[in-house]
């Protein structure tokens, strides 16, 4: 089935603007969110794609040896990073879509 000349032009600009879209949203993922918790305790800094890039840990909450405040600070850290940078992407997505005339909520 051959398509009309406007319906491949349509699609060959619906392929362009996917590509442009992933592209973003790749580039959206290697931001890097930086967050604490316990009053900068602990520290964790992460792409926002989710890859841990490093914890740092105060000495103070090491030699309090409080070892279920530690994993509850490292844990709310990580959290806090995962949402941020899910936060970041969907952003990034939702302006890009907007500069392309797409509707908010459609990606």
């Amino acid at each position: 089935m051959k398509l009309p000349g406007n319906m491949k032009s349509m699609m060959k600009q619906a392929e362009k603007m996917k590509q442009q879209m992933e592209q973003l949203q790749e580039k959206a993922g290697e931001e890097i969110i930086e967050v604490s918790s316990g009053g900068g305790m602990v520290k964790v800094s992460a792409k926002a794609k989710g890859e841990i890039l490093s914890i740092t840990i105060e000495d103070e909450i090491i030699e309090s040896k409080d070892k279920e405040m530690m994993q509850d600070l490292i844990q709310a850290a990580i959290n806090e990073s995962l949402e941020k940078g899910k936060m970041t992407i969907k952003e990034t997505m939702n302006k890009a879509a907007a500069a392309m005339g797409i509707p908010p909520g459609l990606l």
